[in-house]
């Protein structure tokens, strides 16, 4: 197996798998569901994205500005794996995993690589349980199509974050200066 981060020795899950609705801490049913074809989400991604406060970013993403949103998420979109939560019509939060690999090749077997993380939950949607039962979604999919290892790196003080990641079995593997980063071996 090719990688150079450091991940946990036992695997976590299982995960549950898309799609499923749910009922949020204040009330709201929200349906998540895994984006098999992401092209046909991408502009309720983008509206989401442009709705999103930028004081809220992290490492620079998502980025501002609709055109600037749709570019980044058109990159990511062909080899990326994404689960997305509904409210009525509207998508208020996001998760994709993305191939750590300059190797497009490389991506028929998705065990042998790295996937990096990434979630964003809108923020009249936080605190309300749905980016950890998306991020649970996010990883029973990508359980299921044959990813083992996911990672990811986190502003080191944002607390709630880190004890999201810990809840669903991310390991701390390292720091570097305002990043944490974390690693998870899946079923």
């Amino acid at each position: 197996m090719a990688g150079t981060r450091p991940y946990p020795d036992e695997p976590a899950g299982p995960f549950p798998s898309p799609t499923t609705v749910l009922e949020d801490r204040e009330g709201r049913p929200i349906e998540i569901s895994a984006e098999a074809d992401f092209g046909e989400v991408l502009e309720d991604v983008v509206e989401m994205y442009d709705q999103f406060d930028p004081t809220d970013r992290a490492q620079g993403i998502p980025p501002t500005g609709e055109s600037r949103i749709r570019n980044w998420l058109e990159t990511i979109a062909d080899e990326s794996v994404n689960v997305v939560a509904r409210h009525g019509e509207d998508v208020v939060a996001h998760a994709t995993l993305v191939p750590d690999t300059d190797d497009p090749e490389s991506i028929a077997d998705k065990g042998d690589i790295e996937w990096e993380l990434a979630i964003f939950v809108l923020q009249d949607y936080q605190r309300a349980g749905i980016g950890t039962k998306l991020l649970e979604h996010l990883l029973g999919h990508a359980s299921d199509s044959g990813i083992e290892r996911v990672w990811l790196t986190v502003e080191r003080w944002n607390n709630p974050a880190i004890a999201l990641y810990e809840r669903v079995g991310f390991e701390s593997t390292g720091t570097e200066s305002f990043e944490q980063e974390m690693a998870i071996r899946l079923e």
